[in-house]
């Protein structure tokens, strides 16, 4: 299988795919009404009139919400539109109270822009974002609290939602998904969205279809709330796979959304899917047209924190990190933050490696957040310090590690309690050297008869004999002469 496309029975096929992303902002309050956002609360606890649908109801714009919506189109090197507009669109579920949903169509707050995502080999792509426009989400219909009845949560209507829109840019399910951990990272670095997909505050829709290579678009299908990147992948390579699979049985795609179904693996049809014109959007006669001021939304822009393209651009630059180290480092602010703390006037590589293997795959292995780390950034960037001036070996500083990590210890104090430091005298190595060139004699003649592999077994025994705490550099440059004059 070529890269990105997949084979059929009658060759191979390209997938097409633009994602629909649903992030809702961070704010206290609804974006038309002044009831609270916060989520988990009792079913209907936080339902205010404008909510509920009554009539006569006004709704009045959450300006907070305005202002992280233009922060996030910054984010996404999008123009902001100073002057949009808010549409109904229409159509009737039993959780939209007033048989619309306030959302902007033609005029939206924000327009074209582009998010760069970083693929396996080092390099990037561009994904195109066709605009990014700010609606209220609808409440939950919940089908599984009665045998004979479905019941009806109020509290997310009208929760602010940015809606962004991307360009049909993305050729694969991993591209997909690389997406959205970008566009997440995004706009938690940002703090418009907290990116808690297993809350239901960032969700994701994927519109899909296949085509030969070089073909016109196929007949799209469009997966609804899918709610984590995994099942995205999982979602988006089934979907691709039953479509070559009809056409190539003679039979056509039929335009509709579908649903994801992460027990079973697959995708089923929901509904046919709707276009812009069975909506029947129209201006709100509520709400008369948002118009910014140039200068107040360009202020907006100066309080956007470093964003991780340009921290990922200054870790490669200011400490020699590969791409893949930065990536890895920028993805999460704290965890970006945690690494320059240990960095900080240190050796700025071996510090990447110490918070990214030992540290973050400790983490992993115990469940933990980085917040809930035994070790804190000041205490690994003093184990890292401790590797710089030789005091203790890469290897030694390992079993130093898990001392911190189990007792919650300063490098510097576990090495004084287990008297661990590096043994770096000349004379005490060379002594080690001796006793283990004289104990295996075997191995000496392995070497001279041309087997690199037997100067490996000799400095293991050296370190054995040392503890682990002789100078490795020192055993290795040590042992060579000697062996040279041997």
């Amino acid at each position: 299988m070529t890269a990105n496309l997949i084979e059929g029975r009658t060759g191979a096929w390209e997938i097409v795919i633009g994602l629909e992303v649903h992030a809702q902002v961070s704010s206290k309050a609804k974006l038309f009404s002044g009831a609270s956002a916060t989520f988990g609360a009792a079913p209907n606890a936080q339902v205010s009139f404008v909510d509920a649908g009554f009539p006569g109801m006004l709704p009045v714009i959450n300006q907070y919400c305005v202002e992280q919506a233009v922060k996030t189109g910054f984010g996404l090197n999008s123009v902001i539109n100073l002057n949009s507009v808010f549409d109904r669109k229409n159509y009737f579920y039993a959780d939209l109270p007033n048989g619309y949903q306030i959302s902007q169509y033609k005029q939206p707050i924000v327009g074209e822009g582009f998010l760069l995502i970083d693929m396996p080999d080092g390099t990037t792509k561009r994904v195109g974002i066709e605009r990014l426009h700010l609606e209220q989400d609808a409440g939950k219909s919940m089908h599984d609290q009665h045998p004979s009845k479905s019941y009806i949560d109020l509290n997310r209507a009208g929760v602010a939602l940015m809606e962004i829109v991307s360009r049909p840019d993305m050729r694969s399910a991993e591209e997909a998904a690389l997406y959205v951990k970008k566009l997440r990272s995004i706009l938690r670095y940002i703090g418009s969205c907290d990116g808690n997909m297993e809350e239901g505050s960032l969700r994701c829709d994927a519109n899909v279809s296949v085509r030969k290579v070089g073909a016109e678009l196929g007949t799209r299908c469009e997966i609804k709330n899918v709610n984590s990147v995994r099942f995205l992948f999982a979602a988006i390579e089934y979907e691709a796979r039953r479509q070559i699979e009809i056409i190539e049985d003679g039979g056509t795609i039929t335009q509709e959304t579908r649903l994801f179904d992460s027990v079973k693996g697959e995708t089923r049809s929901m509904r046919s899917k709707e276009d812009a014109h069975d909506y029947r959007y129209f201006p709100d006669p509520d709400l008369l047209p948002l118009e910014l001021d140039e200068a107040w939304v360009n202020s907006l822009r100066d309080t956007l924190p470093e964003l991780p393209d340009a921290k990922k651009a200054r870790f490669i630059s200011e400490y020699g990190l590969t791409p893949y180290d930065a990536d890895v480092l920028v993805m999460e602010q704290e965890r970006a933050a945690f690494y320059e703390a240990v960095a900080k006037g240190r050796d700025g590589k071996l510090a990447a490696n110490w918070v990214i293997t030992e540290l973050l795959g400790r983490l992993n292995k115990d469940g933990k957040d980085l917040a809930d780390s035994p070790v804190s950034a000041e205490n690994l960037g003093g184990l890292v310090a401790r590797i710089s001036d030789k005091t203790i070996s890469n290897s030694l500083a390992k079993t130093v590690f898990g001392h911190m990590w189990d007792e919650g210890k300063t490098a510097d104090a576990v090495i004084e309690e287990k008297g661990m430091k590096q043994v770096t005298d000349t004379g005490a190595i060379e002594k080690l050297v001796e006793e283990a060139i004289a104990a295996n004699p075997a191995a000496i003649e392995e070497f001279k008869a041309g087997k690199e592999r037997a100067l490996g077994f000799i400095v293991g025994q050296v370190m054995k004999k040392s503890q682990g705490k002789a100078n490795p550099g020192m055993v290795n440059e040590i042992l060579a002469k000697k062996l040279k004059s041997a």
